[in-house]
């Protein structure tokens, strides 16, 4: 009897250990060479050369120990620093900190990263001491990065080499003007390391349900932050946005949106009594209404617990003409159990940033 359950033991250990995530992790490193996009003429002045950099990258490898992971090809999750030579001297250097997800295809030979952060630039706007930089108005900026690269790993012992190109953005979405913001298009060259290489496991195929069925849900989401207007000095104001709206799941991975906006933005308001005290020539009373409706029409991504958000809307109520009536809105959510989220968006006219939202909601 003491026989079968030490076997009955040794049994159920391997059965656990073998479902175990070894929670394996890779290195990598790229030098990159690039130059400035003129997005914007306003910033044609800042290009004089050709930024170089580095991209660290800490990633853990996903391999369908959970559902989502084979959902997606078993995409890799992690962090990234950024360091950026811009070769400018109003510009300076920028560095700056990243979450990103690698998405694989062509046989896990093309990775595609999708990184979010934030970066500290050296030498931001400054009305006396570099007025010539009017890209960044202030020095903490919102920034993401997107890399495509051909990418082979445990060439040797572990360490693989990656090229590729990438694309670097840098904007503080008007927290403070002014902000016309930078886009470098690179060229990377790299190398990666895969750790504990000698114990890498199989990929698990997925024995997921593909039919997928749940009821329209129902969500209200609060935004707020902190912006300003274009105009240098106006100085910044809090917003709030009010959005409710539908969504109905596609499938696992996506769901569509209807919704609307309700917007009370304080910089608005005072950007409309500017011009009516300064430039009579406007036609502004400075009696206009500061508020606006906007409905839109979304898609969401679903990623394990986090989600990405991408929305395209249409201002309803539109009493006073700023930046045109279409807007929209694209960003991160992460989900606390099955209803309450929190959210990071921007919200723009097309290229045209107008905030970076905040965001508490929930899912109904």
């Amino acid at each position: 009897m003491q026989k079968l359950l030490a076997y009955i033991f040794l049994i159920f250990t391997s059965v656990s250990l073998a479902q175990e995530d070894p929670k394996l992790f890779t290195l990598d490193v790229n030098y990159f060479y690039g130059t400035i996009l003129e997005h914007n003429p306003d910033i044609s002045h800042l290009i004089t050369d050709h930024p170089t950099g580095l991209i660290l990258g800490y990633n853990r490898k996903t391999y369908g120990f959970k559902p989502w992971e084979s959902r997606y090809n078993y995409p890799d999750w992690g962090f990234s620093f950024v360091y950026q030579d811009m070769k400018n001297q109003y510009l300076g250097e920028n560095y700056g900190l990243y979450a990103h997800y690698n998405f694989y295809f062509l046989k896990r030979h093309l990775m595609f990263r999708l990184g979010q952060g934030i970066a500290y630039t050296t030498n931001p706007y400054d009305k006396e001491k570099n007025f010539i930089n009017n890209a960044y108005g202030s020095d903490l900026l919102s920034s993401t990065y997107v890399m495509l690269n051909y990418r082979k790993e445990n060439i040797f012992k572990g360490f693989g080499l990656q090229a590729g190109i990438s694309i670097v953005h840098y904007s503080n979405a008007n927290f403070r003007a002014p902000n016309n913001s930078t886009n470098t298009f690179t060229f990377n060259l790299g190398a990666n390391y895969l750790l504990d290489y000698e114990n890498e496991p199989e990929y698990i195929p997925s024995t997921e349900d593909k039919k997928f069925k749940e009821n329209i849900k129902y969500n209200i989401a609060l935004r707020s932050g902190i912006n300003e207007s274009d105009i240098n000095g106006m100085g910044q104001f809090p917003f709030l946005i009010i959005s409710g709206y539908a969504d109905k799941r596609l499938n696992r991975k996506s769901a569509i949106q209807f919704g609307t906006d309700v917007f009370f933005s304080k910089f608005l308001k005072e950007l409309i009594y500017f011009y009516s005290v300064a430039f009579p020539s406007f036609n502004v009373s400075g009696d206009e209404d500061w508020k606006r409706i906007g409905v839109f029409v979304g898609h969401e991504l679903f990623i394990n617990k986090m989600s990405f958000e991408a929305q395209l809307g249409y201002y309803v109520y539109y009493p006073y003409d700023f930046e045109g009536r279409v807007y929209n809105r694209i960003g991160l959510k992460r989900y606390f159990g099955n209803k309450v989220f929190g959210a990071i968006t921007l919200k723009s006219h097309g290229a045209k940033a107008e905030a970076v939202e905040f965001g508490i909601g929930m899912r109904l």
